[in-house]
C-alpha cells in the first residue's frame, strides 16, 4: 500500500508518496508533471548500479526518455565543482525551464540536485526519489537544497521545493547496515523533538525495523515525513519552529567539518551523537532530568549506533576548536550559537543563551573518554 502525505505550501504544495515499488512505477508517478516525455536524472555511481535500471524501465513504460549523470558517492561530492559539473551538464543536455530533474539517491544527490534545479534558468522543477533512509525521512522533504563549502556544511544553497517525492521502501533493502542506522539517527530525532509516543514506538520496534521489516519501515518513514511536513508548513524558511528540526545538528555539523566530511562520520551518525550531547547539555542546564539523556543513549546503544565522541575513529580537535567550528553553523544569529534543547523527550525549544562554561564542560567530558 502506498500512502500520500501532502506538504501544504499553497502554490508550492506537493505530495510525498511512501510505499513499495515506487521506483519501478516512477513513469506513472512523474508523467503528469511533464510538458514533454524527457527527464534528466542525477544520481551517484553506487545508486546508479542498484536502482538506475529500475528507474529507467519505469520511465520507459510511459515512453519517458532519461538522460543520466552519475556523480561519485559520498558527502565530499556536495561541493562547488560538482554543482558546476551538474549545471553545465544540464545546459549541455538542453534541459528547459519546463523540464524536470529527477534526483535519484541519498541526501547528497537530493541537496545538490535540488540546488542545481533552483539556479538553472532561474529555477526548474525537480522530483526527489530518495533511496536512503536519511533522505526519505528528512532531506528530501522541505525544500532545503545546497552544498558544503570549505567553511562549513550547507552554507551555500536555496529553498526550492520539489514537485513530488517518491520514497520507495524497497530501496532501503540495498543499504549497508551502517547507512541504514545512520538514517535511523534522523528518525529518532523526530521522536525526541516533538513526539514522545513515537519515541516509545521506536524503542519497541526499532530492532525489527532495522532487521528489515518493511511494514515497520514504512510506518517510521510515514510518521517522520508527517512531522516534517507539519513543521515546514508552519515555517518554510526556518524563521521559527523549523529550527527544531536541527536537534543535534549544531554538534553534528562541527563534527562533520572536523572529520573532513569523510566516511569517519556519516551525517546521521553525527545527528545521533549530537542528539545525545544536546540532551546531556539540557540536563546539565537543569532543563530535563538525567534519566532523559540516559534513555536516549540507551536506545541508540541498543540499536548499535554511534553515541559518543569516542565512537568516531581518529583524532578530533579540542573543545575550543569544536566551538569555533560551531560558529559557522547556519543557525548562528548575531554571533550567538543556537542550540535545540529539551525539557523532556518530545519537548524541545530553541536557545541562544547557553552558558559557555557549561558547553565547554560537556565537550571536555565527551573528549576526555577518547
Amino acid at each position: 500500500m502506498t500512502e500520500t502525505i501532502r506538504v501544504p505550501l499553497g502554490e508550492r504544495a506537493y505530495d510525498v508518496r511512501v510505499g513499495r515499488g515506487l521506483i519501478a512505477r516512477a513513469g506513472a508517478e512523474i508523467a503528469p508533471l511533464l510538458a514533454r516525455k524527457r527527464v534528466a536524472v542525477l544520481t551517484d555511481e553506487t545508486v546508479a548500479k542498484a536502482q538506475g535500471a529500475v528507474l529507467e524501465a519505469g520511465l520507459a513504460e510511459r515512453q519517458i526518455v532519461a538522460t543520466t549523470l552519475a556523480l561519485p558517492p559520498g558527502e565530499a561530492t556536495k561541493n562547488w565543482a560538482n554543482l558546476q559539473r551538474t549545471v553545465e551538464w544540464l545546459l549541455s543536455e538542453k534541459i528547459e525551464r519546463r523540464d524536470v530533474l529527477v534526483a535519484l539517491g541519498g541526501g547528497v544527490i537530493g541537496d545538490l540536485g535540488g540546488f542545481a534545479a533552483a539556479i538553472l534558468r532561474r529555477g526548474i522543477r525537480f522530483v526527489q526519489v530518495p533511496t536512503s533512509l536519511l533522505a526519505q525521512v528528512d532531506s528530501s522533504v522541505g525544500g532545503k537544497t545546497g552544498i558544503n563549502s570549505p567553511q562549513g556544511k550547507n552554507l551555500v544553497g536555496a529553498f526550492h521545493q520539489p514537485s513530488l517525492v517518491l520514497a520507495d521502501i524497497d530501496a532501503l533493502d540495498t543499504l549497508p547496515r551502517r547507512d541504514f542506522l545512520a538514517g535511523y539517527g534522523e528518525v529518532v530525532k523526530y521522536g525526541l523533538l516533538g513526539d514522545a509516543g513515537f519515541f516509545d514506538w521506536l524503542e519497541t520496534n526499532g530492532p525489527a525495523l532495522a532487521s528489515g521489516d518493511r511494514d515497520l519501515r514504512a510506518q517510521a518513514v510515514r510518521r517522520s515525513v508527517e512531522m516534517k511536513a507539519e513543521i515546514v508548513a508552519r515555517d518554510e524558511t526556518e524563521q521559527g519552529d523549523r529550527a527544531l528540526l536541527n536537534l543535534g545538528h549544531t554538534f553534528c555539523h562541527a563534527l562533520e567539518k572536523a572529520t573532513g566530511y569523510s566516511d569517519r562520520l556519516l551525517h546521521g551518525e553525527g545527528v545521533a551523537i549530537g542528539c545525545a550531547l544536546a540532551f546531556e547539555l539540557s540536563s546539565r542546564l537543569g532543563l530535563c532530568p538525567q534519566e532523559e539523556p540516559s534513555r536516549v543513549r540507551q536506545h541508540l546503544r541498543e540499536m548499535g549506533m554511534k553515541v559518543d565522541l569516542s565512537d568516531i575513529p581518529g583524532e578530533l580537535p579540542d573543545t575550543e576548536t569544536l566551538i569555533g567550528l560551531m560558529g559557522q553553523d547556519k543557525k548562528v544569529i548575531d554571533g550567538r550559537l543556537r542550540f535545540i534543547l529539551s525539557r523532556r523527550i518530545g519537548q524541545t525549544f530553541v536557545a541562544d543563551d547557553v552558558p559557555a562554561d557549561v558547553l565547554r564542560g560537556v565537550l571536555n567530558d565527551a573528549l576526555s573518554v577518547r
